[in-house]
């Protein structure tokens, strides 16, 4: 997706962490297998992931609606009752950082995990990498924890249908 803050820096963002912001407007079962009997809640979703190469693919995959479904995250990013309305980049950050970013929400957010084993199957000491709040989470707090967080604000461009 040409003109993207992504593609301007994709050669310099080999690898690294992210939380994805997601807000559902309408409550939504998953086609998990797994989570099939689970119905999501109206609220705030944080997805915390990582990609050690390929980072601005992963994100720009990320934001579109139409894919293959492959990663639990797809099919909450895939529907259109979910929209990602910010996502927070620490590029060049270990996969081990994964899990200490994703275990900060339980401790430092206050956030609920309501699929345990969501999207987390290569991290061994996190129950989940998504989170849940009813009320989003304000851009100081991530500050406030991580001096060297990249937020991004994704537009319509970058969001394809």
């Amino acid at each position: 997706m040409p003109g993207t803050i992504f593609s301007i820096y994709s050669d310099v963002i080999r690898g690294g962490v992210y939380i994805l912001e997601i807000f559902l407007a309408k409550s939504h079962r998953l086609t998990i297998k797994k989570f099939k009997h689970i119905i999501l809640p109206v609220g705030y979703y944080y997805y915390v992931g990582s990609a050690q190469k390929n980072f601005t693919q992963r994100i720009l995959r990320h934001l579109k609606k139409r894919k293959t479904v492959h990663w639990h995250i797809d099919h909450l990013t895939s529907s259109r009752k979910t929209i990602i309305e910010k996502i927070y980049c620490f590029p060049g950050s270990p996969k081990v950082f994964e899990e200490e970013v994703s275990n900060d929400f339980i401790y430092k957010s206050n956030a609920k995990i309501i699929l345990k084993g969501f999207g987390n199957s290569d991290c061994k000491t996190t129950q989940t990498n998504l989170y849940f709040l009813k009320r989003k989470i304000p851009y100081s707090h991530f500050i406030e924890r991580y001096q060297s967080i990249v937020l991004f604000n994704p537009s319509s461009k970058e969001i394809s249908g």
